[in-house]
């Protein structure tokens, strides 16, 4: 007999609660307000939105920190189609201002808005606490950035991401937006099946953490919910609506699209469909295949 029924996956399948959810929407308002007095952000050369688990609303219950996306726009990174340069595109290159400068900027209003105890910088972005007002938040300050496409040197024509530089001099290139539209796209091609099935994967992690059976810190969230992307609508949106069987036939799935003498999963991509997942990060093909048998047994299957 499985581990969970299928009415207690459903309970995993829940996305955060009405309390949870007010937490997550105060947090986001008071970075708001807190970049409202910037020169910066006064001007019309920023967008601030939301990503990661409580935008593309996979967030789970009483595990739910907020991503806000502060992008510059004022200027921009850029990659061009290979064998043009920068003048084929009449761009000069000459920026007054650097990104190093707006993570600082950035970093000040938070600091003069929560208190310094409550802002803690980290590689990629800026920490502010949780308290019982509101959840933890991480401030993802980052630049526009254009993939430039097509041979005509048409300035118009490119791909919009993000980018941002860690202060261990690390290049991440993102795209949140694509991320979101694309996974509220598969969701609908699901029959709503795609979000509850990565809310119960990233539950039953948690559960295998907790209880001291398994936990690997490459299986991130990001990882869970990008791998199900990559999983077949058809196979999803089957008629059959039991979690237990539709949980074995996903781990099957994977478990053999890593094995070793399988090079399927160099095809997976990232939500974006813009980047490969199993390519320049921190997890690899033996994470997953490892996440897969361990999902089998905790489950029992």
């Amino acid at each position: 007999m499985a581990k969970y029924t299928h009415e207690q996956l459903c309970l995993f399948a829940q996305p955060a609660s009405e309390t949870e959810e007010t937490k997550l929407e105060r947090a986001i308002e008071a970075v708001k307000r807190a970049l409202g007095n910037s020169d910066i952000i006064l001007s019309d050369k920023y967008e601030i939105f939301g990503q990661g688990s409580y935008a593309n609303n996979t967030n789970v219950r009483n595990n739910s920190d907020v991503d806000i996306n502060v992008c510059y726009t004022a200027t921009y990174y850029y990659e061009l189609p290979k064998g043009k340069t920068k003048d084929d595109y009449g761009f000069s290159g000459n920026v007054q201002y650097s990104y190093s400068e707006f993570k600082n900027d950035i970093e000040r209003m938070l600091v003069a808005y929560f208190g310094r105890n409550n802002v803690i910088r980290k590689n990629k972005c800026i920490h502010i606490q949780e308290n019982t007002y509101r959840t933890e938040i991480d401030v993802v300050p980052t630049w526009e950035h254009r993939t430039y496409i097509g041979e005509n040197n048409d300035p118009y024509n490119f791909y919009r991401g993000v980018k941002l530089w860690s202060d261990d001099g690390e290049e991440v290139i993102n795209y949140p937006k694509q991320h979101k539209n694309n996974g509220i796209n598969k969701n609908t091609n699901t029959q709503k099946r795609y979000k509850r099935l990565v809310r119960i994967l990233k539950n039953v992690n948690i559960k295998m953490a907790d209880s001291g059976f398994y936990k690997n810190i490459n299986i991130t969230s990001f990882l869970i919910e990008c791998l199900m992307y990559n999983y077949p609508n058809n196979a999803l949106a089957t008629s059959i609506y039991d979690w237990n069987s539709i949980l074995q036939d996903v781990i099957r799935y994977f478990w053999n699209k890593t094995r070793e003498d399988c090079y399927d999963w160099y095809q997976f991509l990232e939500n974006s469909e813009f980047l490969y997942l199993m390519i320049k990060h921190k997890w690899d093909r033996s994470d997953v295949h490892e996440f897969m048998t361990k999902l089998w047994i905790f489950l029992e299957y």
